[in-house]
């Protein structure tokens, strides 16, 4: 039994230690299946044996609970939001009446974290309850997501029966920039800023997703710290570091105005190293009965401030216009201008979003532009000083050409955004190969973003074609992937090869070419290479086929680039044809334009049923069409039928026809 105890022991250490690893440090020293099989050995023993198992076990972490929505929790303690300054002088202001009533009053100056405020319980040490701050009164059930923040201790040695902490979630600024190319790649929408980003994830009812998100947590206060007999914030605070729990850190304690000023000043130039955004300073005064002797307005503590960093504007010499292909084939213009100081760190570059932008505050290079940092975190251009335009400069102008392939560049119709039309673009990778492999394309298991990206760094993949040339042995030596895993991915894309046609289609990732159209192109052309042969027009005559949807899949099919992707593709065995689901021949020769409100049928599933028994369907009515099927409220097509004696039938008449 001895020995069952010290294996349970030593496992817990392990994966306690692994976890930190992955989590906190991002810088995991073994594989996701290694972490894996450690963890399900300790969960057989914990079974086995109950009596040895630690509260702060990482099978504890609860990672895959799935809730139905969130209960809402009663605080115990009010969580008050601060009231905010601006300026030194209304800082001098609160100390000023402070020190009216307590003239040796002393504060805590703390960073303030951007992120989600919340209330954590332990109940004899255990942590038992977790919620998000709400409306200060009244707060959300999340307790299960956050279990999987490895910075909160799920034991500490308290000695009291509660203790109520609160603490501030974030999401650390290399994860939110991680994560946002993961979404980019996926063409997914993208977190405005790293605390949109940690809201978000806390509040996910699949405590899996708030767990792949890898959020920390600052704690920043006792919440009953005068009943656990505290006199100061300050002792509360060094308590909380002695319980395992990561405090605001750096932070000072002084009556000092100047020393407050100071440190703003200190911690405003060093923004840019901690690991998570801030978005001022908090002034708080130490003493907790005079805090108590202070007490609140009806929405604000009388004894605490936040100082808000205000947004710095600074002028900067516009030197080029530069063009970014994102993962969508979206071409943005940066502007890079000589480098300025804001917000703590030194920028030189800020997107200019799109031409429109450009055009309508005519930006120039050589002019001299207002820069600042949007909410602090993203740089932007405001405007320009049209005095200070030197008399050569010209107005901006979009390349026809993609700078990173070659590519011909077009603009959307009715839109703002110039793309790439390039199929093997390589600014696109990312993007096109998480589409090509998603459930809905060519559906291969276990290829998602993250080990896209991957695939990507280590140069394995440069185009889709080449995951049809990876070997098990390239992708077991990746980062997070064992034997096994790597065999599995093989697999999945070995099997993906005999996809039909309408996968392959939807998986290029043309624009405007979907699911629908691709089976209703599929089914009409049977093959990748009828489907090449048609015109523009031809493509037009298929049902939920418009000019432009055939124009972008005619451009696509046709480039250079499309014909090596496919060329590709075609040597590494993929299927090009769909397979012939005709249950009968009754239609063949027979061609049909729908139009009109069908009764029992949509158009597209009535379409479908032509195509199954061999006949076409058109989109237009021409002397080549064989039957008119109208229903309700027919109009232009049944008029142009009547007119050139083309029959007209009905849902009926076609079900005869096939025989049903």
């Amino acid at each position: 039994m001895e020995a069952i105890k010290k294996e349970m022991q030593q496992l817990t250490e392990q994966l306690l230690y692994h976890a930190r690893r992955y989590y906190n440090d991002d810088a995991p020293e073994i594989s996701d299946f290694e972490y894996d099989a450690m963890q399900r050995r300790l969960r057989e023993l914990e079974v086995q044996y109950p009596q040895f198992a630690r509260p702060d076990s990482p099978t504890q972490r609860v990672i895959g609970a799935v809730l139905t929505g969130f209960e809402e929790v009663h605080h115990p303690y009010p969580m008050e939001s601060l009231q905010d300054v601006f300026s030194f002088d209304e800082i001098r202001e609160f100390d000023r009446r402070m020190k009216e009533r307590f003239p040796e009053t002393e504060y805590t100056v703390e960073l303030k974290i951007d992120g989600l405020s919340v209330c954590l319980e332990y109940e004899n040490g255990r942590f038992v309850l977790g919620a998000t701050r709400g409306d200060g009164k009244v707060g959300e059930n999340v307790t299960e997501n956050l279990r999987t923040v490895f910075d909160i201790p799920l034991e500490v040695e308290t000695g009291h029966e509660r203790l109520w902490v609160r603490g501030e979630v974030y999401m650390p600024v290399k994860v939110f920039e991680r994560l946002n190319a993961q979404r980019e790649a996926a063409g997914e929408q993208l977190f405005a800023n790293p605390r949109n980003a940690a809201a978000g994830s806390l509040r996910q009812l699949d405590s899996s997703i708030c767990a792949q998100r890898k959020l920390a947590i600052f704690c920043f206060n006792v919440q009953n710290a005068r009943e656990m007999g505290f006199k100061t914030h300050d002792e509360s605070l060094q308590y909380l570091k002695k319980l395992g729990c990561k405090v605001v850190e750096p932070y000072i304690v002084t009556s000092s105005v100047d020393e407050i000023i100071n440190f703003i000043h200190t911690a405003g130039e060093r923004r840019d190293t901690y690991p998570c955004g801030i978005d001022g300073i908090v002034i708080k005064v130490n003493d907790l009965a005079a805090r108590e002797a202070l007490g609140s307005t009806a929405k604000v503590p009388r004894w605490a401030v936040a100082y808000k960093y205000p947004p710095e504007e600074k002028p900067a010499r516009l030197r080029d216009i530069v063009i970014q292909v994102g993962r969508t084939g979206v071409l943005t213009p940066n502007a890079v201008f000589d480098p300025v100081r804001l917000a703590g760190t030194t920028v030189s570059r800020a997107t200019l979003h799109n031409l429109d932008f450009i055009r309508q505050r005519d930006i120039r290079v050589g002019d001299t532009v207002l820069v600042r940092k949007a909410g602090e975190i993203i740089p932007e251009v405001l405007g320009v000083d049209h005095i200070q335009r030197p008399d050569d400069a010209e107005p901006f102008e979009m390349p026809k050409t993609c700078p990173v392939c070659g590519a011909p560049v077009v603009r959307e119709e009715g839109g703002a955004a110039f793309r790439c039309t390039g199929a093997e673009c390589p600014a696109q990778i990312l993007r096109a190969i998480t589409h090509f492999a998603s459930r809905d394309a060519m559906d291969i298991e276990g290829l998602g973003p993250a080990l896209v990206q991957l695939l990507t760094e280590e140069k394995l993949v440069a185009s889709p074609a080449d995951l049809y040339s990876l070997h098990a042995s390239d992708v077991a030596s990746l980062e997070r992937m064992g034997e096994k895993s790597a065999q599995n991915l093989i697999s999945a894309i070995e099997k993906s090869k005999e996809n039909p046609l309408s996968r392959l289609l939807f998986a290029f990732g043309i624009r405007q070419v979907g699911q629908k159209a691709a089976q209703a192109l599929a089914r009409q052309f049977g093959s990748l290479d009828a489907l090449a042969a048609a015109t523009e027009e031809e493509l037009t005559q298929i049902p939920d086929i418009g000019g432009i949807t055939a124009e972008n899949l005619f451009r696509w099919l046709h480039s250079e680039q499309g014909q090596h992707l496919v060329s590709r593709l075609r040597e590494a065995g993929v299927n090009m044809t769909e397979p012939d689901q005709r249950e009968s021949e009754k239609l063949n020769g027979f061609t049909f334009v729908i139009t009109g409100t069908l009764s029992r049928f949509t158009r597209q599933e009535m379409s479908e049923l032509i195509a199954r028994h061999g006949g076409k369907v058109s989109g237009s009515v021409s002397k080549k069409t064989s039957y008119v099927l109208a229903g309700e409220d027919a109009g232009s097509k049944l008029k142009k039928a009547q007119e050139l004696g083309i029959p007209v039938i009905g849902e009926d008449g076609l079900l005869h026809m096939i025989g049903e």
